[in-house]
């Protein structure tokens, strides 16, 4: 046995600078898509909701007026 080397291989570096920055901008860049697109169907939901209690309340009335 060699007592240098313990086992344990050097890696060699996964990428360079750059490409590591370029990597963390992209991530950076999806995440930031995420929440946008996350905000936007929270919006949406929030919207058909109220449109769909408005039908609804619509409804009743008709219900109500017919029902008389």
């Amino acid at each position: 046995m060699e007592p240098s080397g313990g086992g344990r291989r050097e890696r060699p570096k996964p990428r360079e600078p750059a490409a590591r920055l370029e990597k963390a901008k992209q991530k950076s860049a999806q995440t930031e898509l995420k929440q946008r697109q996350r905000a936007e169907i929270y919006a949406l939901n929030r919207v058909m909701t109220e449109l769909e209690q408005q039908q609804f309340d619509s409804f009743c009335k008709q219900m109500q007026g017919s029902g008389e």
